[in-house]
């Protein structure tokens, strides 16, 4: 019982924290976008995106992140020796890439907050996908616990990947006729 009590927590946090990383990168896209629009609307809207990131930030997705890296770890007791379970260290690997990828959405957000644009929407659409192929390689290991399974799932992955990239060029292009 106490282990699926933790694992059920462990899944709400982390649906809650991909949530908030989804969401976040596209209030930045729409926050970028919003600094080629006149005055005062490009004052109002970066004032709205400010307050409504620093919600999402720091009273969903900080929180779920924080909640799933406690709650996760609490599990693996349950799983040792890890030695035994390489699928559980690579997914480990990537849980790792995924902490990196919301500290660099943290860095993006207090240059927002400051009013600095370092990236463009377009760079800001491909970084949105990044969390995708995250949640894709996680959620591979997670269910098919096989490394070789896993292998055809990234190369999947992988096409997925290029086909949102071209999407996204496609998408670019569109808007800008």
């Amino acid at each position: 019982m106490p282990f699926l009590l933790l694992k059920s927590l462990h899944i709400i946090f982390v649906v809650t924290w991909f949530s908030g990383l989804f969401y976040i990168v596209r209030l930045f896209i729409y926050h970028t976008e919003s600094n080629d629009k006149p005055e005062p609307e490009k004052s109002i809207l970066q004032n709205q995106f400010k307050i409504m990131e620093q919600r999402l930030w720091y009273f969903i997705t900080w929180p779920s992140a924080i909640l799933t890296l406690i709650l996760g770890p609490s599990l693996l007791f349950y799983f040792w020796p890890l030695s035994d379970k390489p699928w559980l260290i690579v997914k480990l690997l990537f849980v790792l890439m995924l902490f990196l990828y919301h500290l660099g959405c943290h860095h993006i957000f207090k240059e927002l907050k400051n009013n600095n644009f370092q990236y463009n929407s377009t760079q800001l659409r491909v970084w949105n996908e990044v969390a995708t192929i995250l949640l894709f390689a996680i959620i591979f290991l997670v269910v098919l616990k096989n490394l070789v399974s896993v292998g055809w799932g990234m190369l999947a992955l992988l096409i997925l990947a290029l086909s949102m990239m071209m999407g996204i060029k496609i998408y670019k292009k569109r808007r800008e006729n």
